[in-house]
């Protein structure tokens, strides 16, 4: 009898947390679809929000900032995060436990002191290069904005590759050396398939955390307004329900890629699992 209340108490409180969790992103969907501007009382089904978002020229540009600078931050400090994360796991213990803690120093941290260092850094040698004459009077804008995304991009690429790279037989890599590979063509051939998945997912992350940012956009972006920024200033009067509408695609493109990343991790897990299974029968 206790056994059968508990389970019902842990659907209770499942069903719970996803409606907590997923409820707002439904209403939102469904009054992107709603004809009037209201957001209490649906009055009828229309497509005239996204008709109206495709004529936005403000929102359709801050859109293609984010997407230009999510895109170019998240390839970089994908870049940047899997060679670090190479550099880390060839350390010895204490060092690679060292700087293991400093870089979970950049993700705990809270983001608005994180947006507010970094202005300070960018101001601090605007001053300096100003003294000298070797850069304009401003360099706040989308420089500064890319080398942010970057640097709170960074660690999470890092964690989502370091992990596989322990889980990485090194024999492999030695033994693709043995056949004649020299370490660049063992690295491409033998090492890199092996991590791509959390190479993929550290870049899906870099990705979504670049278009969700707020704050350290905000204190970094000099001129330059991205979606976050643009929504924030709309919410000043009232949000439009084209915001509802660029909301609902932005969620359903997220949530294809990362449905699709998935659907190829796991056929390549079932993949990898049919050739073991085909190996030990042979």
């Amino acid at each position: 009898m206790k056994t059968k209340h508990l389970r019902l108490m842990q659907r209770a409180y499942v069903i719970l947390f996803f409606c907590f969790m997923y409820l707002p992103i439904a209403y939102m969907v469904v009054f992107s679809f709603n004809q009037s501007k209201g957001y209490a009382l649906f009055t009828g089904f229309t497509f005239k929000w996204y008709t109206s978002l495709l004529h936005n020229e403000s929102i359709l540009h801050a859109l293609w900032v984010s997407l230009y600078l999510a895109l170019f931050s998240a390839v970089i400090a994908t870049v940047l995060g899997t060679a670090a994360s190479l550099g880390i796991a060839s350390m010895g213990r204490k060092s690679r436990l060292l700087v293991t803690n400093i870089t979970y120093i950049t993700t705990v941290n809270p983001e608005i002191i994180t947006g507010i260092s970094l202005m300070m850094l960018f101001v601090a040698y605007q001053r300096f290069a100003s003294e000298l004459d070797f850069l304009p009077d401003n360099i706040m804008g989308f420089p500064t904005l890319l080398i942010a995304h970057i640097a709170f991009n960074v660690p999470y690429v890092i964690f989502n590759v370091t992990p596989k790279l322990k889980q990485l037989d090194i024999k492999l890599f030695e033994a693709a050396l043995d056949l004649g590979c020299d370490p660049r063509q063992a690295f491409f051939k033998v090492i890199l398939p092996e991590i791509s998945p959390a190479i993929l997912s550290g870049f899906l992350i870099s990705l979504t955390y670049s278009i969700d940012d707020f704050m350290i956009s905000y204190f970094n972006c000099g001129t330059v307004e991205t979606l976050p920024i643009a929504i924030y200033s709309m919410t000043r009067k009232k949000v439009s329900p084209e915001i509802y509408a660029l909301s609902t695609i932005m969620f359903v493109v997220i949530l294809s890629i990362i449905l699709i990343s998935n659907a190829m991790e796991s056929r390549g897990y079932r993949r990898d699992q049919r050739a073991l299974r085909g190996g030990d029968v042979k």
